[in-house]
């Protein structure tokens, strides 16, 4: 089984108009890490200050360390075999930032790359599992495991594979939120909705839900 663990950090939260700056991803082969990709994106304009304030990413490092938008389109169609798992924490916004990333390069190829993929979010298993709040920092603190630099994607991704390991020995039952995203039904579903994704209401729990009554509400 192909299981990829991924992160981006980003210009901002326009999925059609900011861009990905970094990209990560641990790419997991029956059970084994064989691959760390992490790559900065040179998007060739200067970055927001607030996203280098919350990042530490530089012009100077997408200058100097950064390959093309291009490059990285081509390594994640290279990558993104059919049945491939893909996981990460707060899935929805990182596949509507990588959906677009492709789009831009591969118009007419990139629904049915995205399409052929399962996709697991985990902040939508954390909800059914702890109480309020649900960022990857608070996972990683409710699984015991140790910190990392945070809002970085390499290190975002190490630490959620991390914590999606611990969530398996807590209750192996994973398989049953594969394309299944939960959202808040106050704010709506962020960005756009994927006809391969199942989306539901969810709201917070004070304690783990029983087996029976894991996933999002209808």
């Amino acid at each position: 089984m192909r299981v990829i663990y991924f992160d981006t950090e980003t210009t901002g939260l326009k999925f059609t108009d900011d861009q990905i700056i970094e990209l990560a991803m641990l790419i997991v082969e029956d059970g084994k890490i064989i691959e760390e990709y992490d790559k900065f994106i040179n998007i060739g304009r200067d970055l927001p200050p607030k996203i280098i304030d919350i990042t530490g990413i530089t012009d100077e490092m997408l200058i100097l360390e950064g390959v093309s938008e291009k490059s990285v389109a081509e390594d994640l169609k290279s990558r993104l075999t059919p049945s491939t798992l893909m996981i990460a924490h707060n899935c929805q916004f990182d596949l509507s930032f990588v959906y677009f990333l492709l789009k831009r390069h591969y118009p007419d190829e990139t629904d049915g790359i995205v399409g052929n993929l399962d996709w697991i979010d985990t902040v939508t298993v954390l909800k059914d599992r702890k109480e309020f709040p649900h960022k990857l920092i608070d996972a990683v603190k409710y699984y015991d495991i140790e910190e990392v630099n945070f809002h970085r994607a390499i290190d975002d991704t190490k630490a959620l594979y991390d914590v999606t390991q611990a969530m398996i020995v807590e209750r192996p039952d994973l398989d049953e939120y594969i394309n299944v995203f939960g959202y808040n039904p106050k704010w709506g579903v962020s960005g756009p909705k994927f006809p391969f994704i199942e989306y539901k209401r969810q709201y917070f729990n004070k304690r783990m839900v029983g087996p029976d009554d894991i996933l999002p509400k209808k």
